[in-house]
């Protein structure tokens, strides 16, 4: 909890906010406008996958509010078990993708900067489940993320056909005018049970030590870089945690941590995006750096933070259907992280769905007036 920071704004807070976040910052030749990004977060607003003209003037409510760079909620490759839900929106097809553009042009309209964010759910589906309910659960080893039996192992023509897609959504999304990509690689989904042994028993290439489960990521990125532009930027999501593990972690020590980011920063992966619930935890013992400090020190990319920006509770999977309420807290801490350079970007969630100008509040030293949180409000059309 950010117990120690006030949401009292003086002029010396002020000026400094606007002086730290609000300074332009290159991801591979494109320029954001400031250091504020918005975090992906799903919705279910896209009924039949197709995002209409309400998540246009969402996303660009957002960038209207001083929002750098947009990224938004996960969609759905090109694969039938990718998704678990009619409501998501898909990144293929001639009625989403066109979908997407006017998302992309509201955004741009307004100042900001967009990237998709491109997702597998992996075997988190659950049979019967949308948009192509025919379709199996699928993972690295036909196992849920508690361990047990469930769907099936891909095969290596199914890896092939994942890979496919996942380079195949990237080119759509830079010929739809999109300014780049994110892969999404945590939280327990896809890529990210290829790399936690609880998901991954596979005895072939994909399978093996840490390094080694990191080959079906490093084969993504090097199909979407060579499905896109040179400078077409490509952040890759990662995470300790998983949605029934919030304590897991998947690199020990930053050895373990270099291990699972070298394959995948020399095969083309422009910046990372460290998704943790509380960005200010140090990751390992020893040394105060949090996961997206130790990213940008161990590959020299550049690296966002995200983790309960001003809000005093951190995010729990149940808190959706909730009735909690948090409250507004200030950004010193934050500030104080970003001047001395540990992390580049900050990506923030909840605070944007309560108040689509928190970015400028922020930047201007009026969090006082931003909006708290409620739960629930990841369901809002706002």
């Amino acid at each position: 909890m950010e117990a120690t920071e006030t949401t009292e704004a003086t002029e010396t807070t002020t000026s400094r906010a606007a002086r730290i976040l609000g300074r332009p910052f290159d991801i591979n030749g494109l320029t954001v406008r400031n250091r504020i990004a918005m975090a992906p977060m799903t919705r279910q607003f896209s009924p039949d996958g197709v995002p209409g003209a309400d998540v246009a003037e969402y996303y660009a409510r957002r960038a209207a509010g001083g929002v750098g760079l947009i990224i938004t909620e996960g969609t759905y490759v090109d694969h039938a078990s990718a998704g678990s839900s009619h409501s998501v929106p898909r990144f293929h097809g001639e009625a989403p993708l066109a979908g997407w553009r006017r998302v992309a042009d509201a955004v741009h309209a307004a100042g900001g900067a967009i990237v998709p964010q491109l997702w597998h759910v992996g075997a988190t589906r659950n049979e019967g489940e949308g948009p192509f309910t025919d379709a199996p659960p699928a993972g690295p080893s036909g196992l849920g993320l508690d361990g047990n039996p469930k769907g099936h192992a891909l095969t290596s023509a199914d890896v092939d056909e994942v890979i496919e897609a996942f380079a195949a959504a990237a080119a759509a999304a830079e010929q739809a005018g999109f300014d780049g990509i994110e892969l999404h690689g945590a939280h327990g989904y896809l890529i990210d049970q290829f790399f936690w042994d609880r998901t991954n028993r596979r005895t072939d290439g994909y399978g093996g030590d840490l390094a080694s489960r990191t080959r079906f990521a490093r084969e993504i990125v090097e199909a979407v870089r060579a499905a896109v532009s040179p400078d077409f930027p490509l952040i890759f999501r990662l995470s300790q945690w998983k949605s029934n593990a919030y304590d897991m972690k998947l690199a020990a020590s930053p050895a373990e941590l270099d291990s699972l980011l070298a394959p995948l920063a020399a095969a083309g992966v422009d910046a990372f995006h460290a998704s943790t619930r509380r960005y200010w935890l140090p990751e390992f013992e020893g040394d105060d750096l949090n996961l997206a400090g130790w990213i940008k020190k161990l590959t020299g990319k550049a690296a966002l933070s995200v983790g309960s920006v001003g809000l005093d509770k951190e995010f729990t999977v149940a808190e959706t259907f909730s009735t909690e309420t948090t409250s507004v807290t200030g950004i010193d801490l934050l500030l104080d992280r970003m001047e001395r350079e540990e992390f580049d970007v900050i990506a923030v969630g909840r605070s944007l769905i309560a108040d689509p100008e928190w970015a400028n509040k922020a930047m201007a030293g009026r969090l006082a007036e931003a909006v708290p949180y409620e739960a629930g409000q990841l369901r809002s059309l706002i």
